[in-house]
């Protein structure tokens, strides 16, 4: 069941769009994201607690020490592959500091390395990775699709049903040659053949067959 359903994490961020699990979902609270849930009741907190300040009561607390090696999100994805889950939504973790959203995408990066799934949304959008395959996008929708290179090299980047066509493209850490492109209305689709792309998209995780 851990295997179609959604492991929530919370991060430290003010966020507009608080979890909405199902029976079997899981929420994770990553330190000072147990004052975001948004009314949401959390099934746990992972953390070191300086940002938060206190340990929470009356709920399963997983402390680790302050002077660590993983940052807080980071050791709720482990936690959430420990128990089971290879479907990730991480929330409240893009904006502020940049080098921490830095940190969520890699995030996004191990949870992809390791057999899951997983969004990082933002303000209106989702953002998330590809390795060797492709993500389609549901017809009606509208704004920006964006795709990096995630490693020196994506070969076979083919992007389709988007305003800018991209034809077995090469692209490089070092060159933003994906940068916004635009929903048509027409599903569409992005793909790579060869190495890792981080996409960047208007919308929800819905829009997209990234949990199908």
């Amino acid at each position: 069941m851990k295997q179609n359903s959604i492991c929530y994490i919370v991060c430290a961020l003010p966020q507009n769009n608080p979890p909405s699990p199902s029976t079997g979902d899981l929420v994770i609270a990553a330190d000072g994201g147990f004052a975001q849930l948004g009314g949401v009741k959390a099934d746990l907190v992972v953390g070191d607690f300086d940002s938060l300040g206190y340990v929470p009561d009356g709920i399963e607390v997983v402390r680790h020490p302050v002077r660590k090696d993983d940052t807080d999100t980071m050791l709720a994805a482990k936690e959430g592959l420990k128990r089971g889950y290879r479907k990730f939504v991480l929330l409240g973790g893009v904006g502020g500091r940049l080098d921490h959203t830095m940190a969520n995408i890699q995030t996004l990066a191990f949870l992809h390395r390791n057999g899951a799934r997983a969004a990082l949304i933002g303000e209106g959008e989702t953002i998330t990775m590809i390795q060797n395959e492709s993500l389609l996008f549901r017809a009606g929708l509208n704004g920006t699709v964006s795709v990096f290179s995630y490693g020196a090299v994506a070969k076979g980047v083919y992007e389709r049903g988007l305003s800018f066509a991209l034809t077995d493209a090469t692209l490089t850490d070092d060159n933003p040659l994906g940068v916004s492109n635009e929903f048509t209305g027409a599903a569409a689709e992005v793909s790579v053949r060869e190495g890792c792309l981080l996409v960047f998209y208007a919308g929800t995780p819905e829009d997209s067959d990234l949990f199908d």
